[in-house]
C-alpha cells in the first residue's frame, strides 16, 4: 500500500467495522492442549506485522499483515469461531464455545484473557469502551481495551440481564448502559441503566430486537421487526418501517454521520430472504429511507466509509457506495465475482471489513482476499490463502 493504515487509524477519522451478525455464534475450542494454541505455520516476527487482519477458516485462524496481506501465522482452533476488533491497535476478540478469548493479533498469539460463558454473542465498541454480551448467561462485560496490553483481564463493569437471550449492550460516554430485553423465546426491546446499574427507562415496542449501531451525537439504535428503536438524550423514539413486517437486524454507524445503514427484510416466513433493499435511518429527523440496490447482499455486507458513506457488498460482486444523505448510489466498485448467500448462516460467503479508506473483501470461493482503495476503487493487493476463509476482521483503535 502507498500509505500506512496504522498512521491513518491514528487520525481518529470515522472507522467502520463489519456488522454484528444475524444469530448467536457457535464457537470452537483449541485443537491443542495448550490454551494458547500456537499456530502450525511459521510466523513473521511480531514487529513486522502491520495492522494485522484476522480471518477464520474451518480449523483455525489466519493472521495477515494489513498492508501486504502476507499470511504471517496460522493458529489451530477447531469449531466455528467469530472475530471482532477489540478496540485497540493490537487485539481481536475471538468468540469460541468457551467464551470470548482475546487474541494479541500483533503478537500473533492468544493472551490469557478470557470472558467465559456459553454462546458468546455481540461485541460492540463505543466511546473508548468495549462491550461483550454472552447470550447463554445474559452477562454484559464492559472494559477499556487499553487495559488489554497488560495481558490481564481489565477491570470493568458487569451487568446480568434478567433472562438470558441473544442480545447486545452498549455503554454511552456518560456511563449509561443500554441493553436489550428478552428471553430465549422472545425479544421485546431495550432498557437503559445508570452508572450503578439502576434502571432509568425502557421501551418494549421493539419486537425481535437485534443488533445496534451508534450515529453522530451519540444516537444509538437497535433493530426491530417493524423498524428501529433510537435512544438519544435520555429518551427512546421508535421509527416505524413502511411495512408491517420490516425487519432491520444489522446496522452500521459512523461517528461523523447522523444516518445509520441497516438491512431490510419483509418476509417473516422465508427460509432465507435475499433482500435487495437497505435502510438509511436518519437519527436527527427520525425518518427511514429505503434504497434498492438491484442486487442482494448478506449480513456480512454492511460497512461505513471514512466520509460516512454507506457501503454494501452485493451479490453482484461490487461494493455499492451510497450517499448517506441523499440515498443515491454514487458508484460501484468491482470486488469479487458474482455469488449467492448460502442457506446456512455459518457457511462462508464474501465478507466486507473496512478500516479507514481501505476495504478488505474475502472471496472464499477462490480462497482469496483483496484490499481495495475506496477512493479510487483500485485493488491495492490480493492474496490466495491455503483454505477458504469465513469471518474477517482486524485491529481497529480510536472508536
Amino acid at each position: 500500500m502507498t500509505k500506512s493504515i496504522r498512521s491513518r487509524a491514528l487520525t481518529g477519522t470515522a472507522l467502520a467495522v463489519a456488522v454484528s451478525t444475524v444469530l448467536t455464534a457457535c464457537g470452537g475450542e483449541d485443537s491443542s492442549s495448550d490454551a494458547k494454541a500456537e499456530g502450525t505455520a511459521s510466523a513473521t516476527p511480531a514487529a513486522a506485522v502491520k495492522d494485522p487482519l484476522v480471518a477464520t477458516f474451518d480449523g483455525g485462524l489466519y493472521i495477515l499483515d494489513g498492508e501486504s496481506l502476507k499470511l504471517t501465522r496460522t493458529i489451530a482452533l477447531s469449531g466455528f469461531n467469530r472475530v471482532n476488533p477489540a478496540g485497540d491497535e493490537d487485539h481481536v476478540v475471538v468468540s469460541t464455545d468457551t467464551g470470548f478469548r482475546v487474541l494479541d493479533a500483533t503478537g500473533q498469539t492468544f493472551t490469557d484473557i478470557e470472558y467465559k460463558g456459553a454462546k458468546p454473542g455481540h461485541v460492540v465498541r463505543h466511546a473508548g469502551k468495549t462491550m461483550l454480551f454472552t447470550d447463554g448467561t445474559g452477562e454484559v462485560n464492559v472494559f477499556d481495551p487499553a487495559g488489554l496490553s497488560s495481558g490481564k483481564k481489565p477491570e470493568g463493569r458487569t451487568y446480568t440481564s434478567a433472562e438470558a437471550h441473544h442480545g447486545v449492550a452498549i455503554e454511552l460516554a456518560d456511563g449509561e448502559l443500554l441493553s436489550t430485553l428478552g428471553t430465549e423465546e422472545k425479544r421485546t426491546g431495550a432498557l437503559v441503566l445508570d452508572g450503578n446499574n439502576k434502571e432509568i427507562t425502557r421501551n418494549e415496542k421493539c419486537p425481535g430486537v437485534h443488533g445496534e449501531a451508534a450515529a453522530q451525537n451519540e444516537a444509538v439504535a437497535v433493530g426491530c421487526e417493524n423498524g428501529v428503536l433510537i435512544y438519544q438524550d435520555g429518551k427512546f423514539t421508535k421509527v416505524d418501517a413502511p411495512d408491517d413486517y420490516g425487519r432491520i437486524g444489522n446496522q452500521a454507524g459512523s461517528d461523523i454521520s447522523p444516518v445509520l445503514l441497516g438491512d431490510y427484510k419483509t418476509d417473516p416466513e422465508a427460509e432465507l430472504e435475499r433482500p435487495t433493499r437497505v435502510s438509511l435511518i436518519d437519527t436527527e429527523n427520525k425518518k427511514l429511507r429505503l434504497v434498492d440496490l438491484g442486487t442482494s447482499y448478506s449480513f456480512r455486507s454492511l460497512a461505513r466509509g471514512p466520509k460516512g458513506e454507506a457501503l454494501v457488498l452485493g451479490t453482484d460482486g461490487a461494493i455499492h457506495v451510497i450517499d448517506q444523505n441523499s440515498g443515491e448510489i454514487e458508484k460501484k466498485i468491482p470486488a469479487v465475482g458474482k455469488w449467492q448467500e448460502p442457506l446456512d448462516w455459518q457457511q462462508a460467503r464474501p465478507t466486507l471489513f473496512v478500516r479507514d479508506d481501505t476495504a478488505y473483501v474475502s472471496d472464499p470461493g477462490k480462497k482469496a482476499l483483496h484490499a481495495i482503495d475506496l477512493e479510487t476503487g483500485r485493488k491495492l493487493t490480493s492474496v490466495t490463502l491455503p483454505e477458504s476463509t469465513n469471518e474477517l476482521s482486524g485491529v481497529v483503535a480510536g472508536h
